[in-house]
Parts: C-alpha cells; sequence; structure tokens
C-alpha cells in the first residue's frame, strides 16, 4: 500500500510516500480501506517533533474515514471513522490507504456525511466534546464563552453548547464567524475590544459560567477573569505563550475551576464513544462537520501539509485512490 512516512522530524518536505505491506487483520482488529484522511495541524507539529511520544519511522495522521474490507462478518463493507490520540505517534496512522484499527473502536459514520467531510470531524469534535461535555459539564441555560469560535474546535463547542441548550458568546478576531457556528451564536465579542468587560456587561456583571479557550497562552487571563463565581475554565492550547501568570487572589475569591482536556490521552477506543455519541446529531442536523478547504491525493500529502502550516480557513484532507 501507499502511505506517507517520516524518518527525521522537520517540515513537511520530510515526509515521504513510500510503499509499506498491508496490515493484517487478527482477531483483536479489522482493515480498514481508508477514504479520506485530515490534516490536523497536530499532524505538522509531529512531523516537525512537537509532539510526545512519537516513535520513529511513522506514518502519521490521526483521523479517517474509510470502509472495512477484512474482519468480522457483521462489520464488512461498512462504512466507518475513528480517531485516537495513540494513532500516528506510537502507532502507524492514517494518512495511508489501509490501517489496522481495533474492532472494538469501530463505528459507523453519519450517513449523510460523505467520507472528505466525515474524515475532517475526529480530533475537532473530539476535543470539543471532552472539553464541554466531560471536563465542564455544561448544562441548560448556562453561559459558555468560546474563545476561538471561529476556529474548527470553536464552531464544535458552539454546536454541542447549543444542543444542551446553553446560551453561546462567541470570542474571535474581526466579525462574527460565518455559519454553521457564527448563526447559532447569541452574542459575539471581538478578541479586539476589552473581552472581559464585554462578557461580563453581556452577563449583568457576573460572567459566564463556562470558558472554553481554543486559543489559550495570550488568551489565558482573559478567559479567566471572563468566568462567574465558580465557574468551569477549559484549556487545549498555549498559543503565543506557554507559561501563563494570574492573580491567585482573585482565582480563589472567586473559587474558579481550570479543566486541562487533551484528546491524546484518548485511545481510540474512548475516541469511539463520543464518536457514537456525536452521530445522531450529525444525521438528524443538529451538527455541521467543519468547513472543508481543499482536498489533495495522498501522493500530494507534502503539499497537504504544507497549506495546513500555512494557516487554511477550513480543513484540509487527504483522499486515496
Amino acid at each position: 500500500m501507499h502511505a506517507l512516512r517520516f524518518f527525521e522530524f522537520g517540515d513537511p518536505s520530510k515526509l515521504s510516500l513510500v510503499d509499506l505491506p498491508d496490515p493484517q487483520a487478527d482477531a483483536a482488529t479489522a482493515i480498514v480501506r481508508i477514504v479520506a484522511a485530515s490534516v490536523n495541524p497536530s499532524d505538522v507539529k509531529n512531523v516537525a517533533g512537537q509532539m510526545e511520544g512519537t516513535v520513529l519511522p511513522r506514518v502519521p495522521g490521526r483521523d479517517f474515514c474509510g470502509v472495512v474490507e477484512h474482519g468480522p462478518r457483521e462489520w464488512l463493507g461498512a462504512a466507518v471513522w475513528g480517531t485516537g490520540g495513540n494513532i500516528g505517534f506510537s502507532e502507524d496512522g492514517t494518512h495511508a490507504e489501509r490501517i489496522a484499527f481495533p474492532v472494538g473502536a469501530l463505528g459507523k459514520k453519519p450517513g449523510n456525511l460523505p467520507h472528505d467531510l466525515a474524515a475532517t470531524v475526529g480530533v475537532t469534535f473530539v476535543i470539543a466534546w471532552l472539553g464541554a461535555i466531560d471536563c465542564a459539564a455544561v448544562g441548560e441555560g448556562e453561559t459558555v464563552a468560546v474563545i476561538g469560535a471561529g476556529g474548527g474546535v470553536g464552531g464544535a463547542v458552539v454546536q454541542i453548547a447549543k444542543s444542551r441548550g446553553c446560551r453561546v458568546i462567541g470570542i474571535d478576531r474581526g466579525q462574527r464567524p460565518p455559519p454553521p457556528a457564527g448563526a447559532l451564536i447569541d452574542e459575539f465579542v471581538s478578541s479586539d475590544v476589552d473581552v472581559v468587560a464585554q462578557v461580563k456587561e453581556l452577563t449583568g456583571g457576573k460572567g459566564a459560567e463556562v470558558v472554553f479557550d481554543a486559543v489559550g497562552g495570550i488568551m489565558f487571563e482573559t478567559a479567566l477573569l471572563s468566568l462567574r463565581h465558580r465557574g468551569r475554565l477549559v484549556e487545549i492550547s498555549s498559543t503565543g505563550r506557554r507559561r501563563v501568570e494570574f492573580d491567585l487572589i482573585d482565582f480563589y475569591h472567586n473559587e474558579s475551576r481550570i479543566f486541562g482536556a487533551d484528546t491524546r490521552k484518548l485511545g481510540s477506543l474512548e475516541s469511539a464513544k463520543i464518536l457514537s455519541n456525536l452521530v445522531p446529531a450529525f444525521e438528524d442536523g443538529r451538527f455541521i462537520g467543519p468547513t472543508l478547504a481543499r482536498a489533495y491525493p495522498l501522493a500530494e500529502g507534502v503539499a497537504a501539509y504544507g497549506a495546513v502550516a500555512r494557516g487554511t480557513q477550513g480543513r484540509v484532507v487527504l483522499t486515496m485512490s
């Protein structure tokens, strides 16, 4: 089979298109013929050597959508999707024509999503669900402020929060994001203004019950100060600044709570449970996947990685022959 592989860390040019033996099924694994696989920013960081636990040489890639070729009879021919925190790091990933995948982690993709769009959901919606539901437990009637609402993860958080009956304040640079997130946001705050003051004004001086900070780093203190008493802050990134400072007295007087959420800690089995929770909402139209920027054939994988490294409006996927 054809696959992208890197033998040393560096920029996307370190990736090579190689021929590898097809993976083999066993009692615990099925073989999935991959139809499409997204290229996440974390995949680019993985090749660059910025992620922990990567064993070289390695086929990268975390998310996929495909068809079961070998495995249990009831799964043969099924259109499936998947992701996992170990895939592409300590185990060969999805930027290949086939992958051996645990039978217990197989999950049917939403029937109304084509393969290329289904392949963009994995990491984006899994981290959104992990932070918003498993960590912060957003609930009906709560106000959720989403920093980075115009990004893939932010847009997923907006949709998940609205599906739980929350009021959503979207925060991002410039103008209100386009649909689907933009259409669901109740109020929009530009990060070019005093975000804390605006969030407090929109909440009667109290702040938000939950702040989901998809930016982190440079926005951390803003996020923390936007919480109401006993509010919950979710952090998933550290853009622009790895180490942060905050007023510890203000923090404990407010009885704030901070959650870190990391999909790398979720294996394919744990990720499959979250993906299964998403399927009904995609199939009935409550959830809409990220915008697809461009699809590249696997042979143009270096160009696809380069596009993600430079930054794209929307998601990039690799399609297999």
